[in-house]
């Protein structure tokens, strides 16, 4: 037996309820951002002084007390633990009132700058959401009320892929789109019921953030040694993850490294380093309508009557980017051939191209049906490149400091750039293609092969039913060619 002195003595709630002083106040201190230390120390100091503290939170509970959440998030941990059956007698509260009446010895007197706001919630009714299961049949904006959960996905479905593991990083992203489609914040994970896409993995983290503010396992991931290395050497111009992962298991960790330890570059990647910086750095919306006008004026030169679109995020709203991207084509096809050579001649006259590599168109259509590609990249003429911007005399004086081996002066900063030229004939899917997101058009696919058998490229769309290519002119058209409402580009956020 263990000596007297030494037992612990443990005070039960029953015991405290017969000796506190102010029986009427029953505390419950949510351990949520708070942590389990400094939730214990407030405890054992409400009990010396007299206050009802419990342990669990039950409908006994009259007072809940959080520090650094929102009323939101308080009251989406309370459905949770209640099933949404909350008194609306229970008091919630900042943790400013239990320091007042800390120091008051007593419980203060309840003010609204005491009481944590809660936004009206739907009706049970309304909160239980069906959606269709492929991203192509659902609009996504570019702006949603679940971010705190989406990007914790999105951690996730990048450290799968930096592992090699395609099927958990694309099931990742689709669970984080279906939360990018809901119109309302999630509080709780009853909403979630009848959503396809988010399976046991994806729940198990959309759980543990709703009731406790935060996922162990993404924020593990997120400080690794290993995604944080992963995630430096694949953002380098022309590193793929094998590269950066076969870099990794070499000791190589950030793009200094790669200097100093002269590891042997191709062309893409020495221009990856030596511009890593500045590609590192978002673009902004201005920048882009700058290198727009400076693509126009390039084409018009060489080629009246084309056309050109910015594409890619831009295009679906965005106001910034990594890269842009611009689709060029001419109404008279066979005009087009051989327009990125002089394209980026006309541009390094300029002075313009600090990178290039081009490619030729080597799309082939079969008459008996598209072979199986590679890869899901397209065979059009292309360019990409890395242009040499000029700054604003405003982000001029904003961007002192710069790399020792980008350039000698901060007049100008590096920006990717991709061109991408198209016959006539096929511009409507190259523009489907172009648009994104990524998630958007690998569903566009995907519903294409298995709900209609059809093969959509960003070249042609062809039914293997009708064993025959089927033509279009509009986006419109693609999507009525494959049973699907129309969704413009600003609701492909996927």
């Amino acid at each position: 037996m263990i000596p007297l002195k030494r037992r612990k003595i443990t005070r039960t709630e029953s015991n405290q309820d017969e000796t506190c002083t102010f029986s009427h106040v029953s505390i419950f201190i949510l351990e949520r951002k708070m942590g389990a230390s400094r939730r214990a120390f407030l405890k054992r100091l409400a009990r010396s002084k007299g206050f009802l503290i419990k342990e669990k939170y039950s409908s006994a509970v009259t007072h809940v007390v959080s520090e650094n959440n929102s009323g939101d998030d308080v009251q989406a941990w309370l459905d949770n633990q209640s099933g949404g059956d909350t008194s609306t007698s229970l008091q919630l509260l900042d943790i400013s009132w239990f320091t007042e009446s800390m120091e008051a010895g007593r419980p203060v007197t309840v003010q609204d700058k005491h009481r944590l706001k809660v936004n009206p919630k739907p009706n049970g009714d309304a909160k239980v959401f069906t959606m269709k299961s492929y991203a192509c049949q659902r609009r996504t904006p570019l702006k949603h009320q679940n971010v705190f959960l989406t990007e914790a996905l999105e951690i996730l479905a990048e450290n799968a892929e930096f592992s090699k593991n395609e099927g958990r990083s694309v099931a990742f992203t689709r669970a984080a789109s279906v939360l990018k489609a809901l119109p309302h914040r999630v509080y709780s994970m009853d909403e979630l019921k009848c959503l396809p896409c988010l399976g046991e993995h994806s729940q198990r983290v959309i759980k543990e953030i709703l009731e406790d503010g935060t996922s162990r396992e993404v924020e593990s991931t997120r400080q690794s040694e290993q995604f944080q290395a992963m995630k430096a050497l694949t953002g380098i111009f022309g590193v793929g993850v094998r590269t950066a992962d076969r870099w990794l298991r070499e000791g190589l960790r950030s793009p200094s490294d790669l200097i100093q330890t002269g590891q042997p570059l191709n062309r893409a990647q020495q221009a990856g380093v030596q511009y890593y910086n500045d590609l590192q750095k978002p673009v902004t919306k201005a920048e882009a309508e700058v290198i727009s006008d400076i693509v126009q004026e390039a084409v018009h030169a060489v080629l009246l009557g084309a056309e050109i679109q910015l594409m890619g995020g831009f295009k679906r709203g965005k106001d910034v980017g990594h890269d842009v991207d611009f689709l060029i084509t001419h109404p008279e096809e066979g005009k087009e051939e051989g327009l990125i050579a002089k394209i980026i001649n006309w541009l390094e006259e300029k002075g313009l191209l600090l990178y290039q590599q081009t490619s030729r168109n080597s799309y082939l259509e079969k008459m008996d049906g598209p072979a199986r590609p590679r890869s899901n990249m397209d065979r059009f003429e292309k360019c990409f490149s890395i242009f040499k911007l000029q700054r604003s005399a405003e982000s001029t004086g904003s961007e002192a400091e710069r790399s020792v081996n980008q350039s000698e002066t901060s007049s100008w900063r590096a920006v990717r750039v991709d061109l991408v030229v198209s016959p006539y004939s096929q511009f409507a899917f190259a523009t489907l293609g172009w648009t994104g997101s990524k998630l958007f058009e690998r569903e566009l696919r995907r519903w294409a092969g298995q709900e209609k058998h059809m093969s959509l490229s960003s070249h042609a769309l062809y039914d293997s039913n009708q064993k025959c290519y089927l033509r279009a002119q509009t986006e419109e058209e693609i999507f009525a060619y494959l049973g699907l409402e129309f969704i413009p580009p600003c609701e492909r956020n996927a």
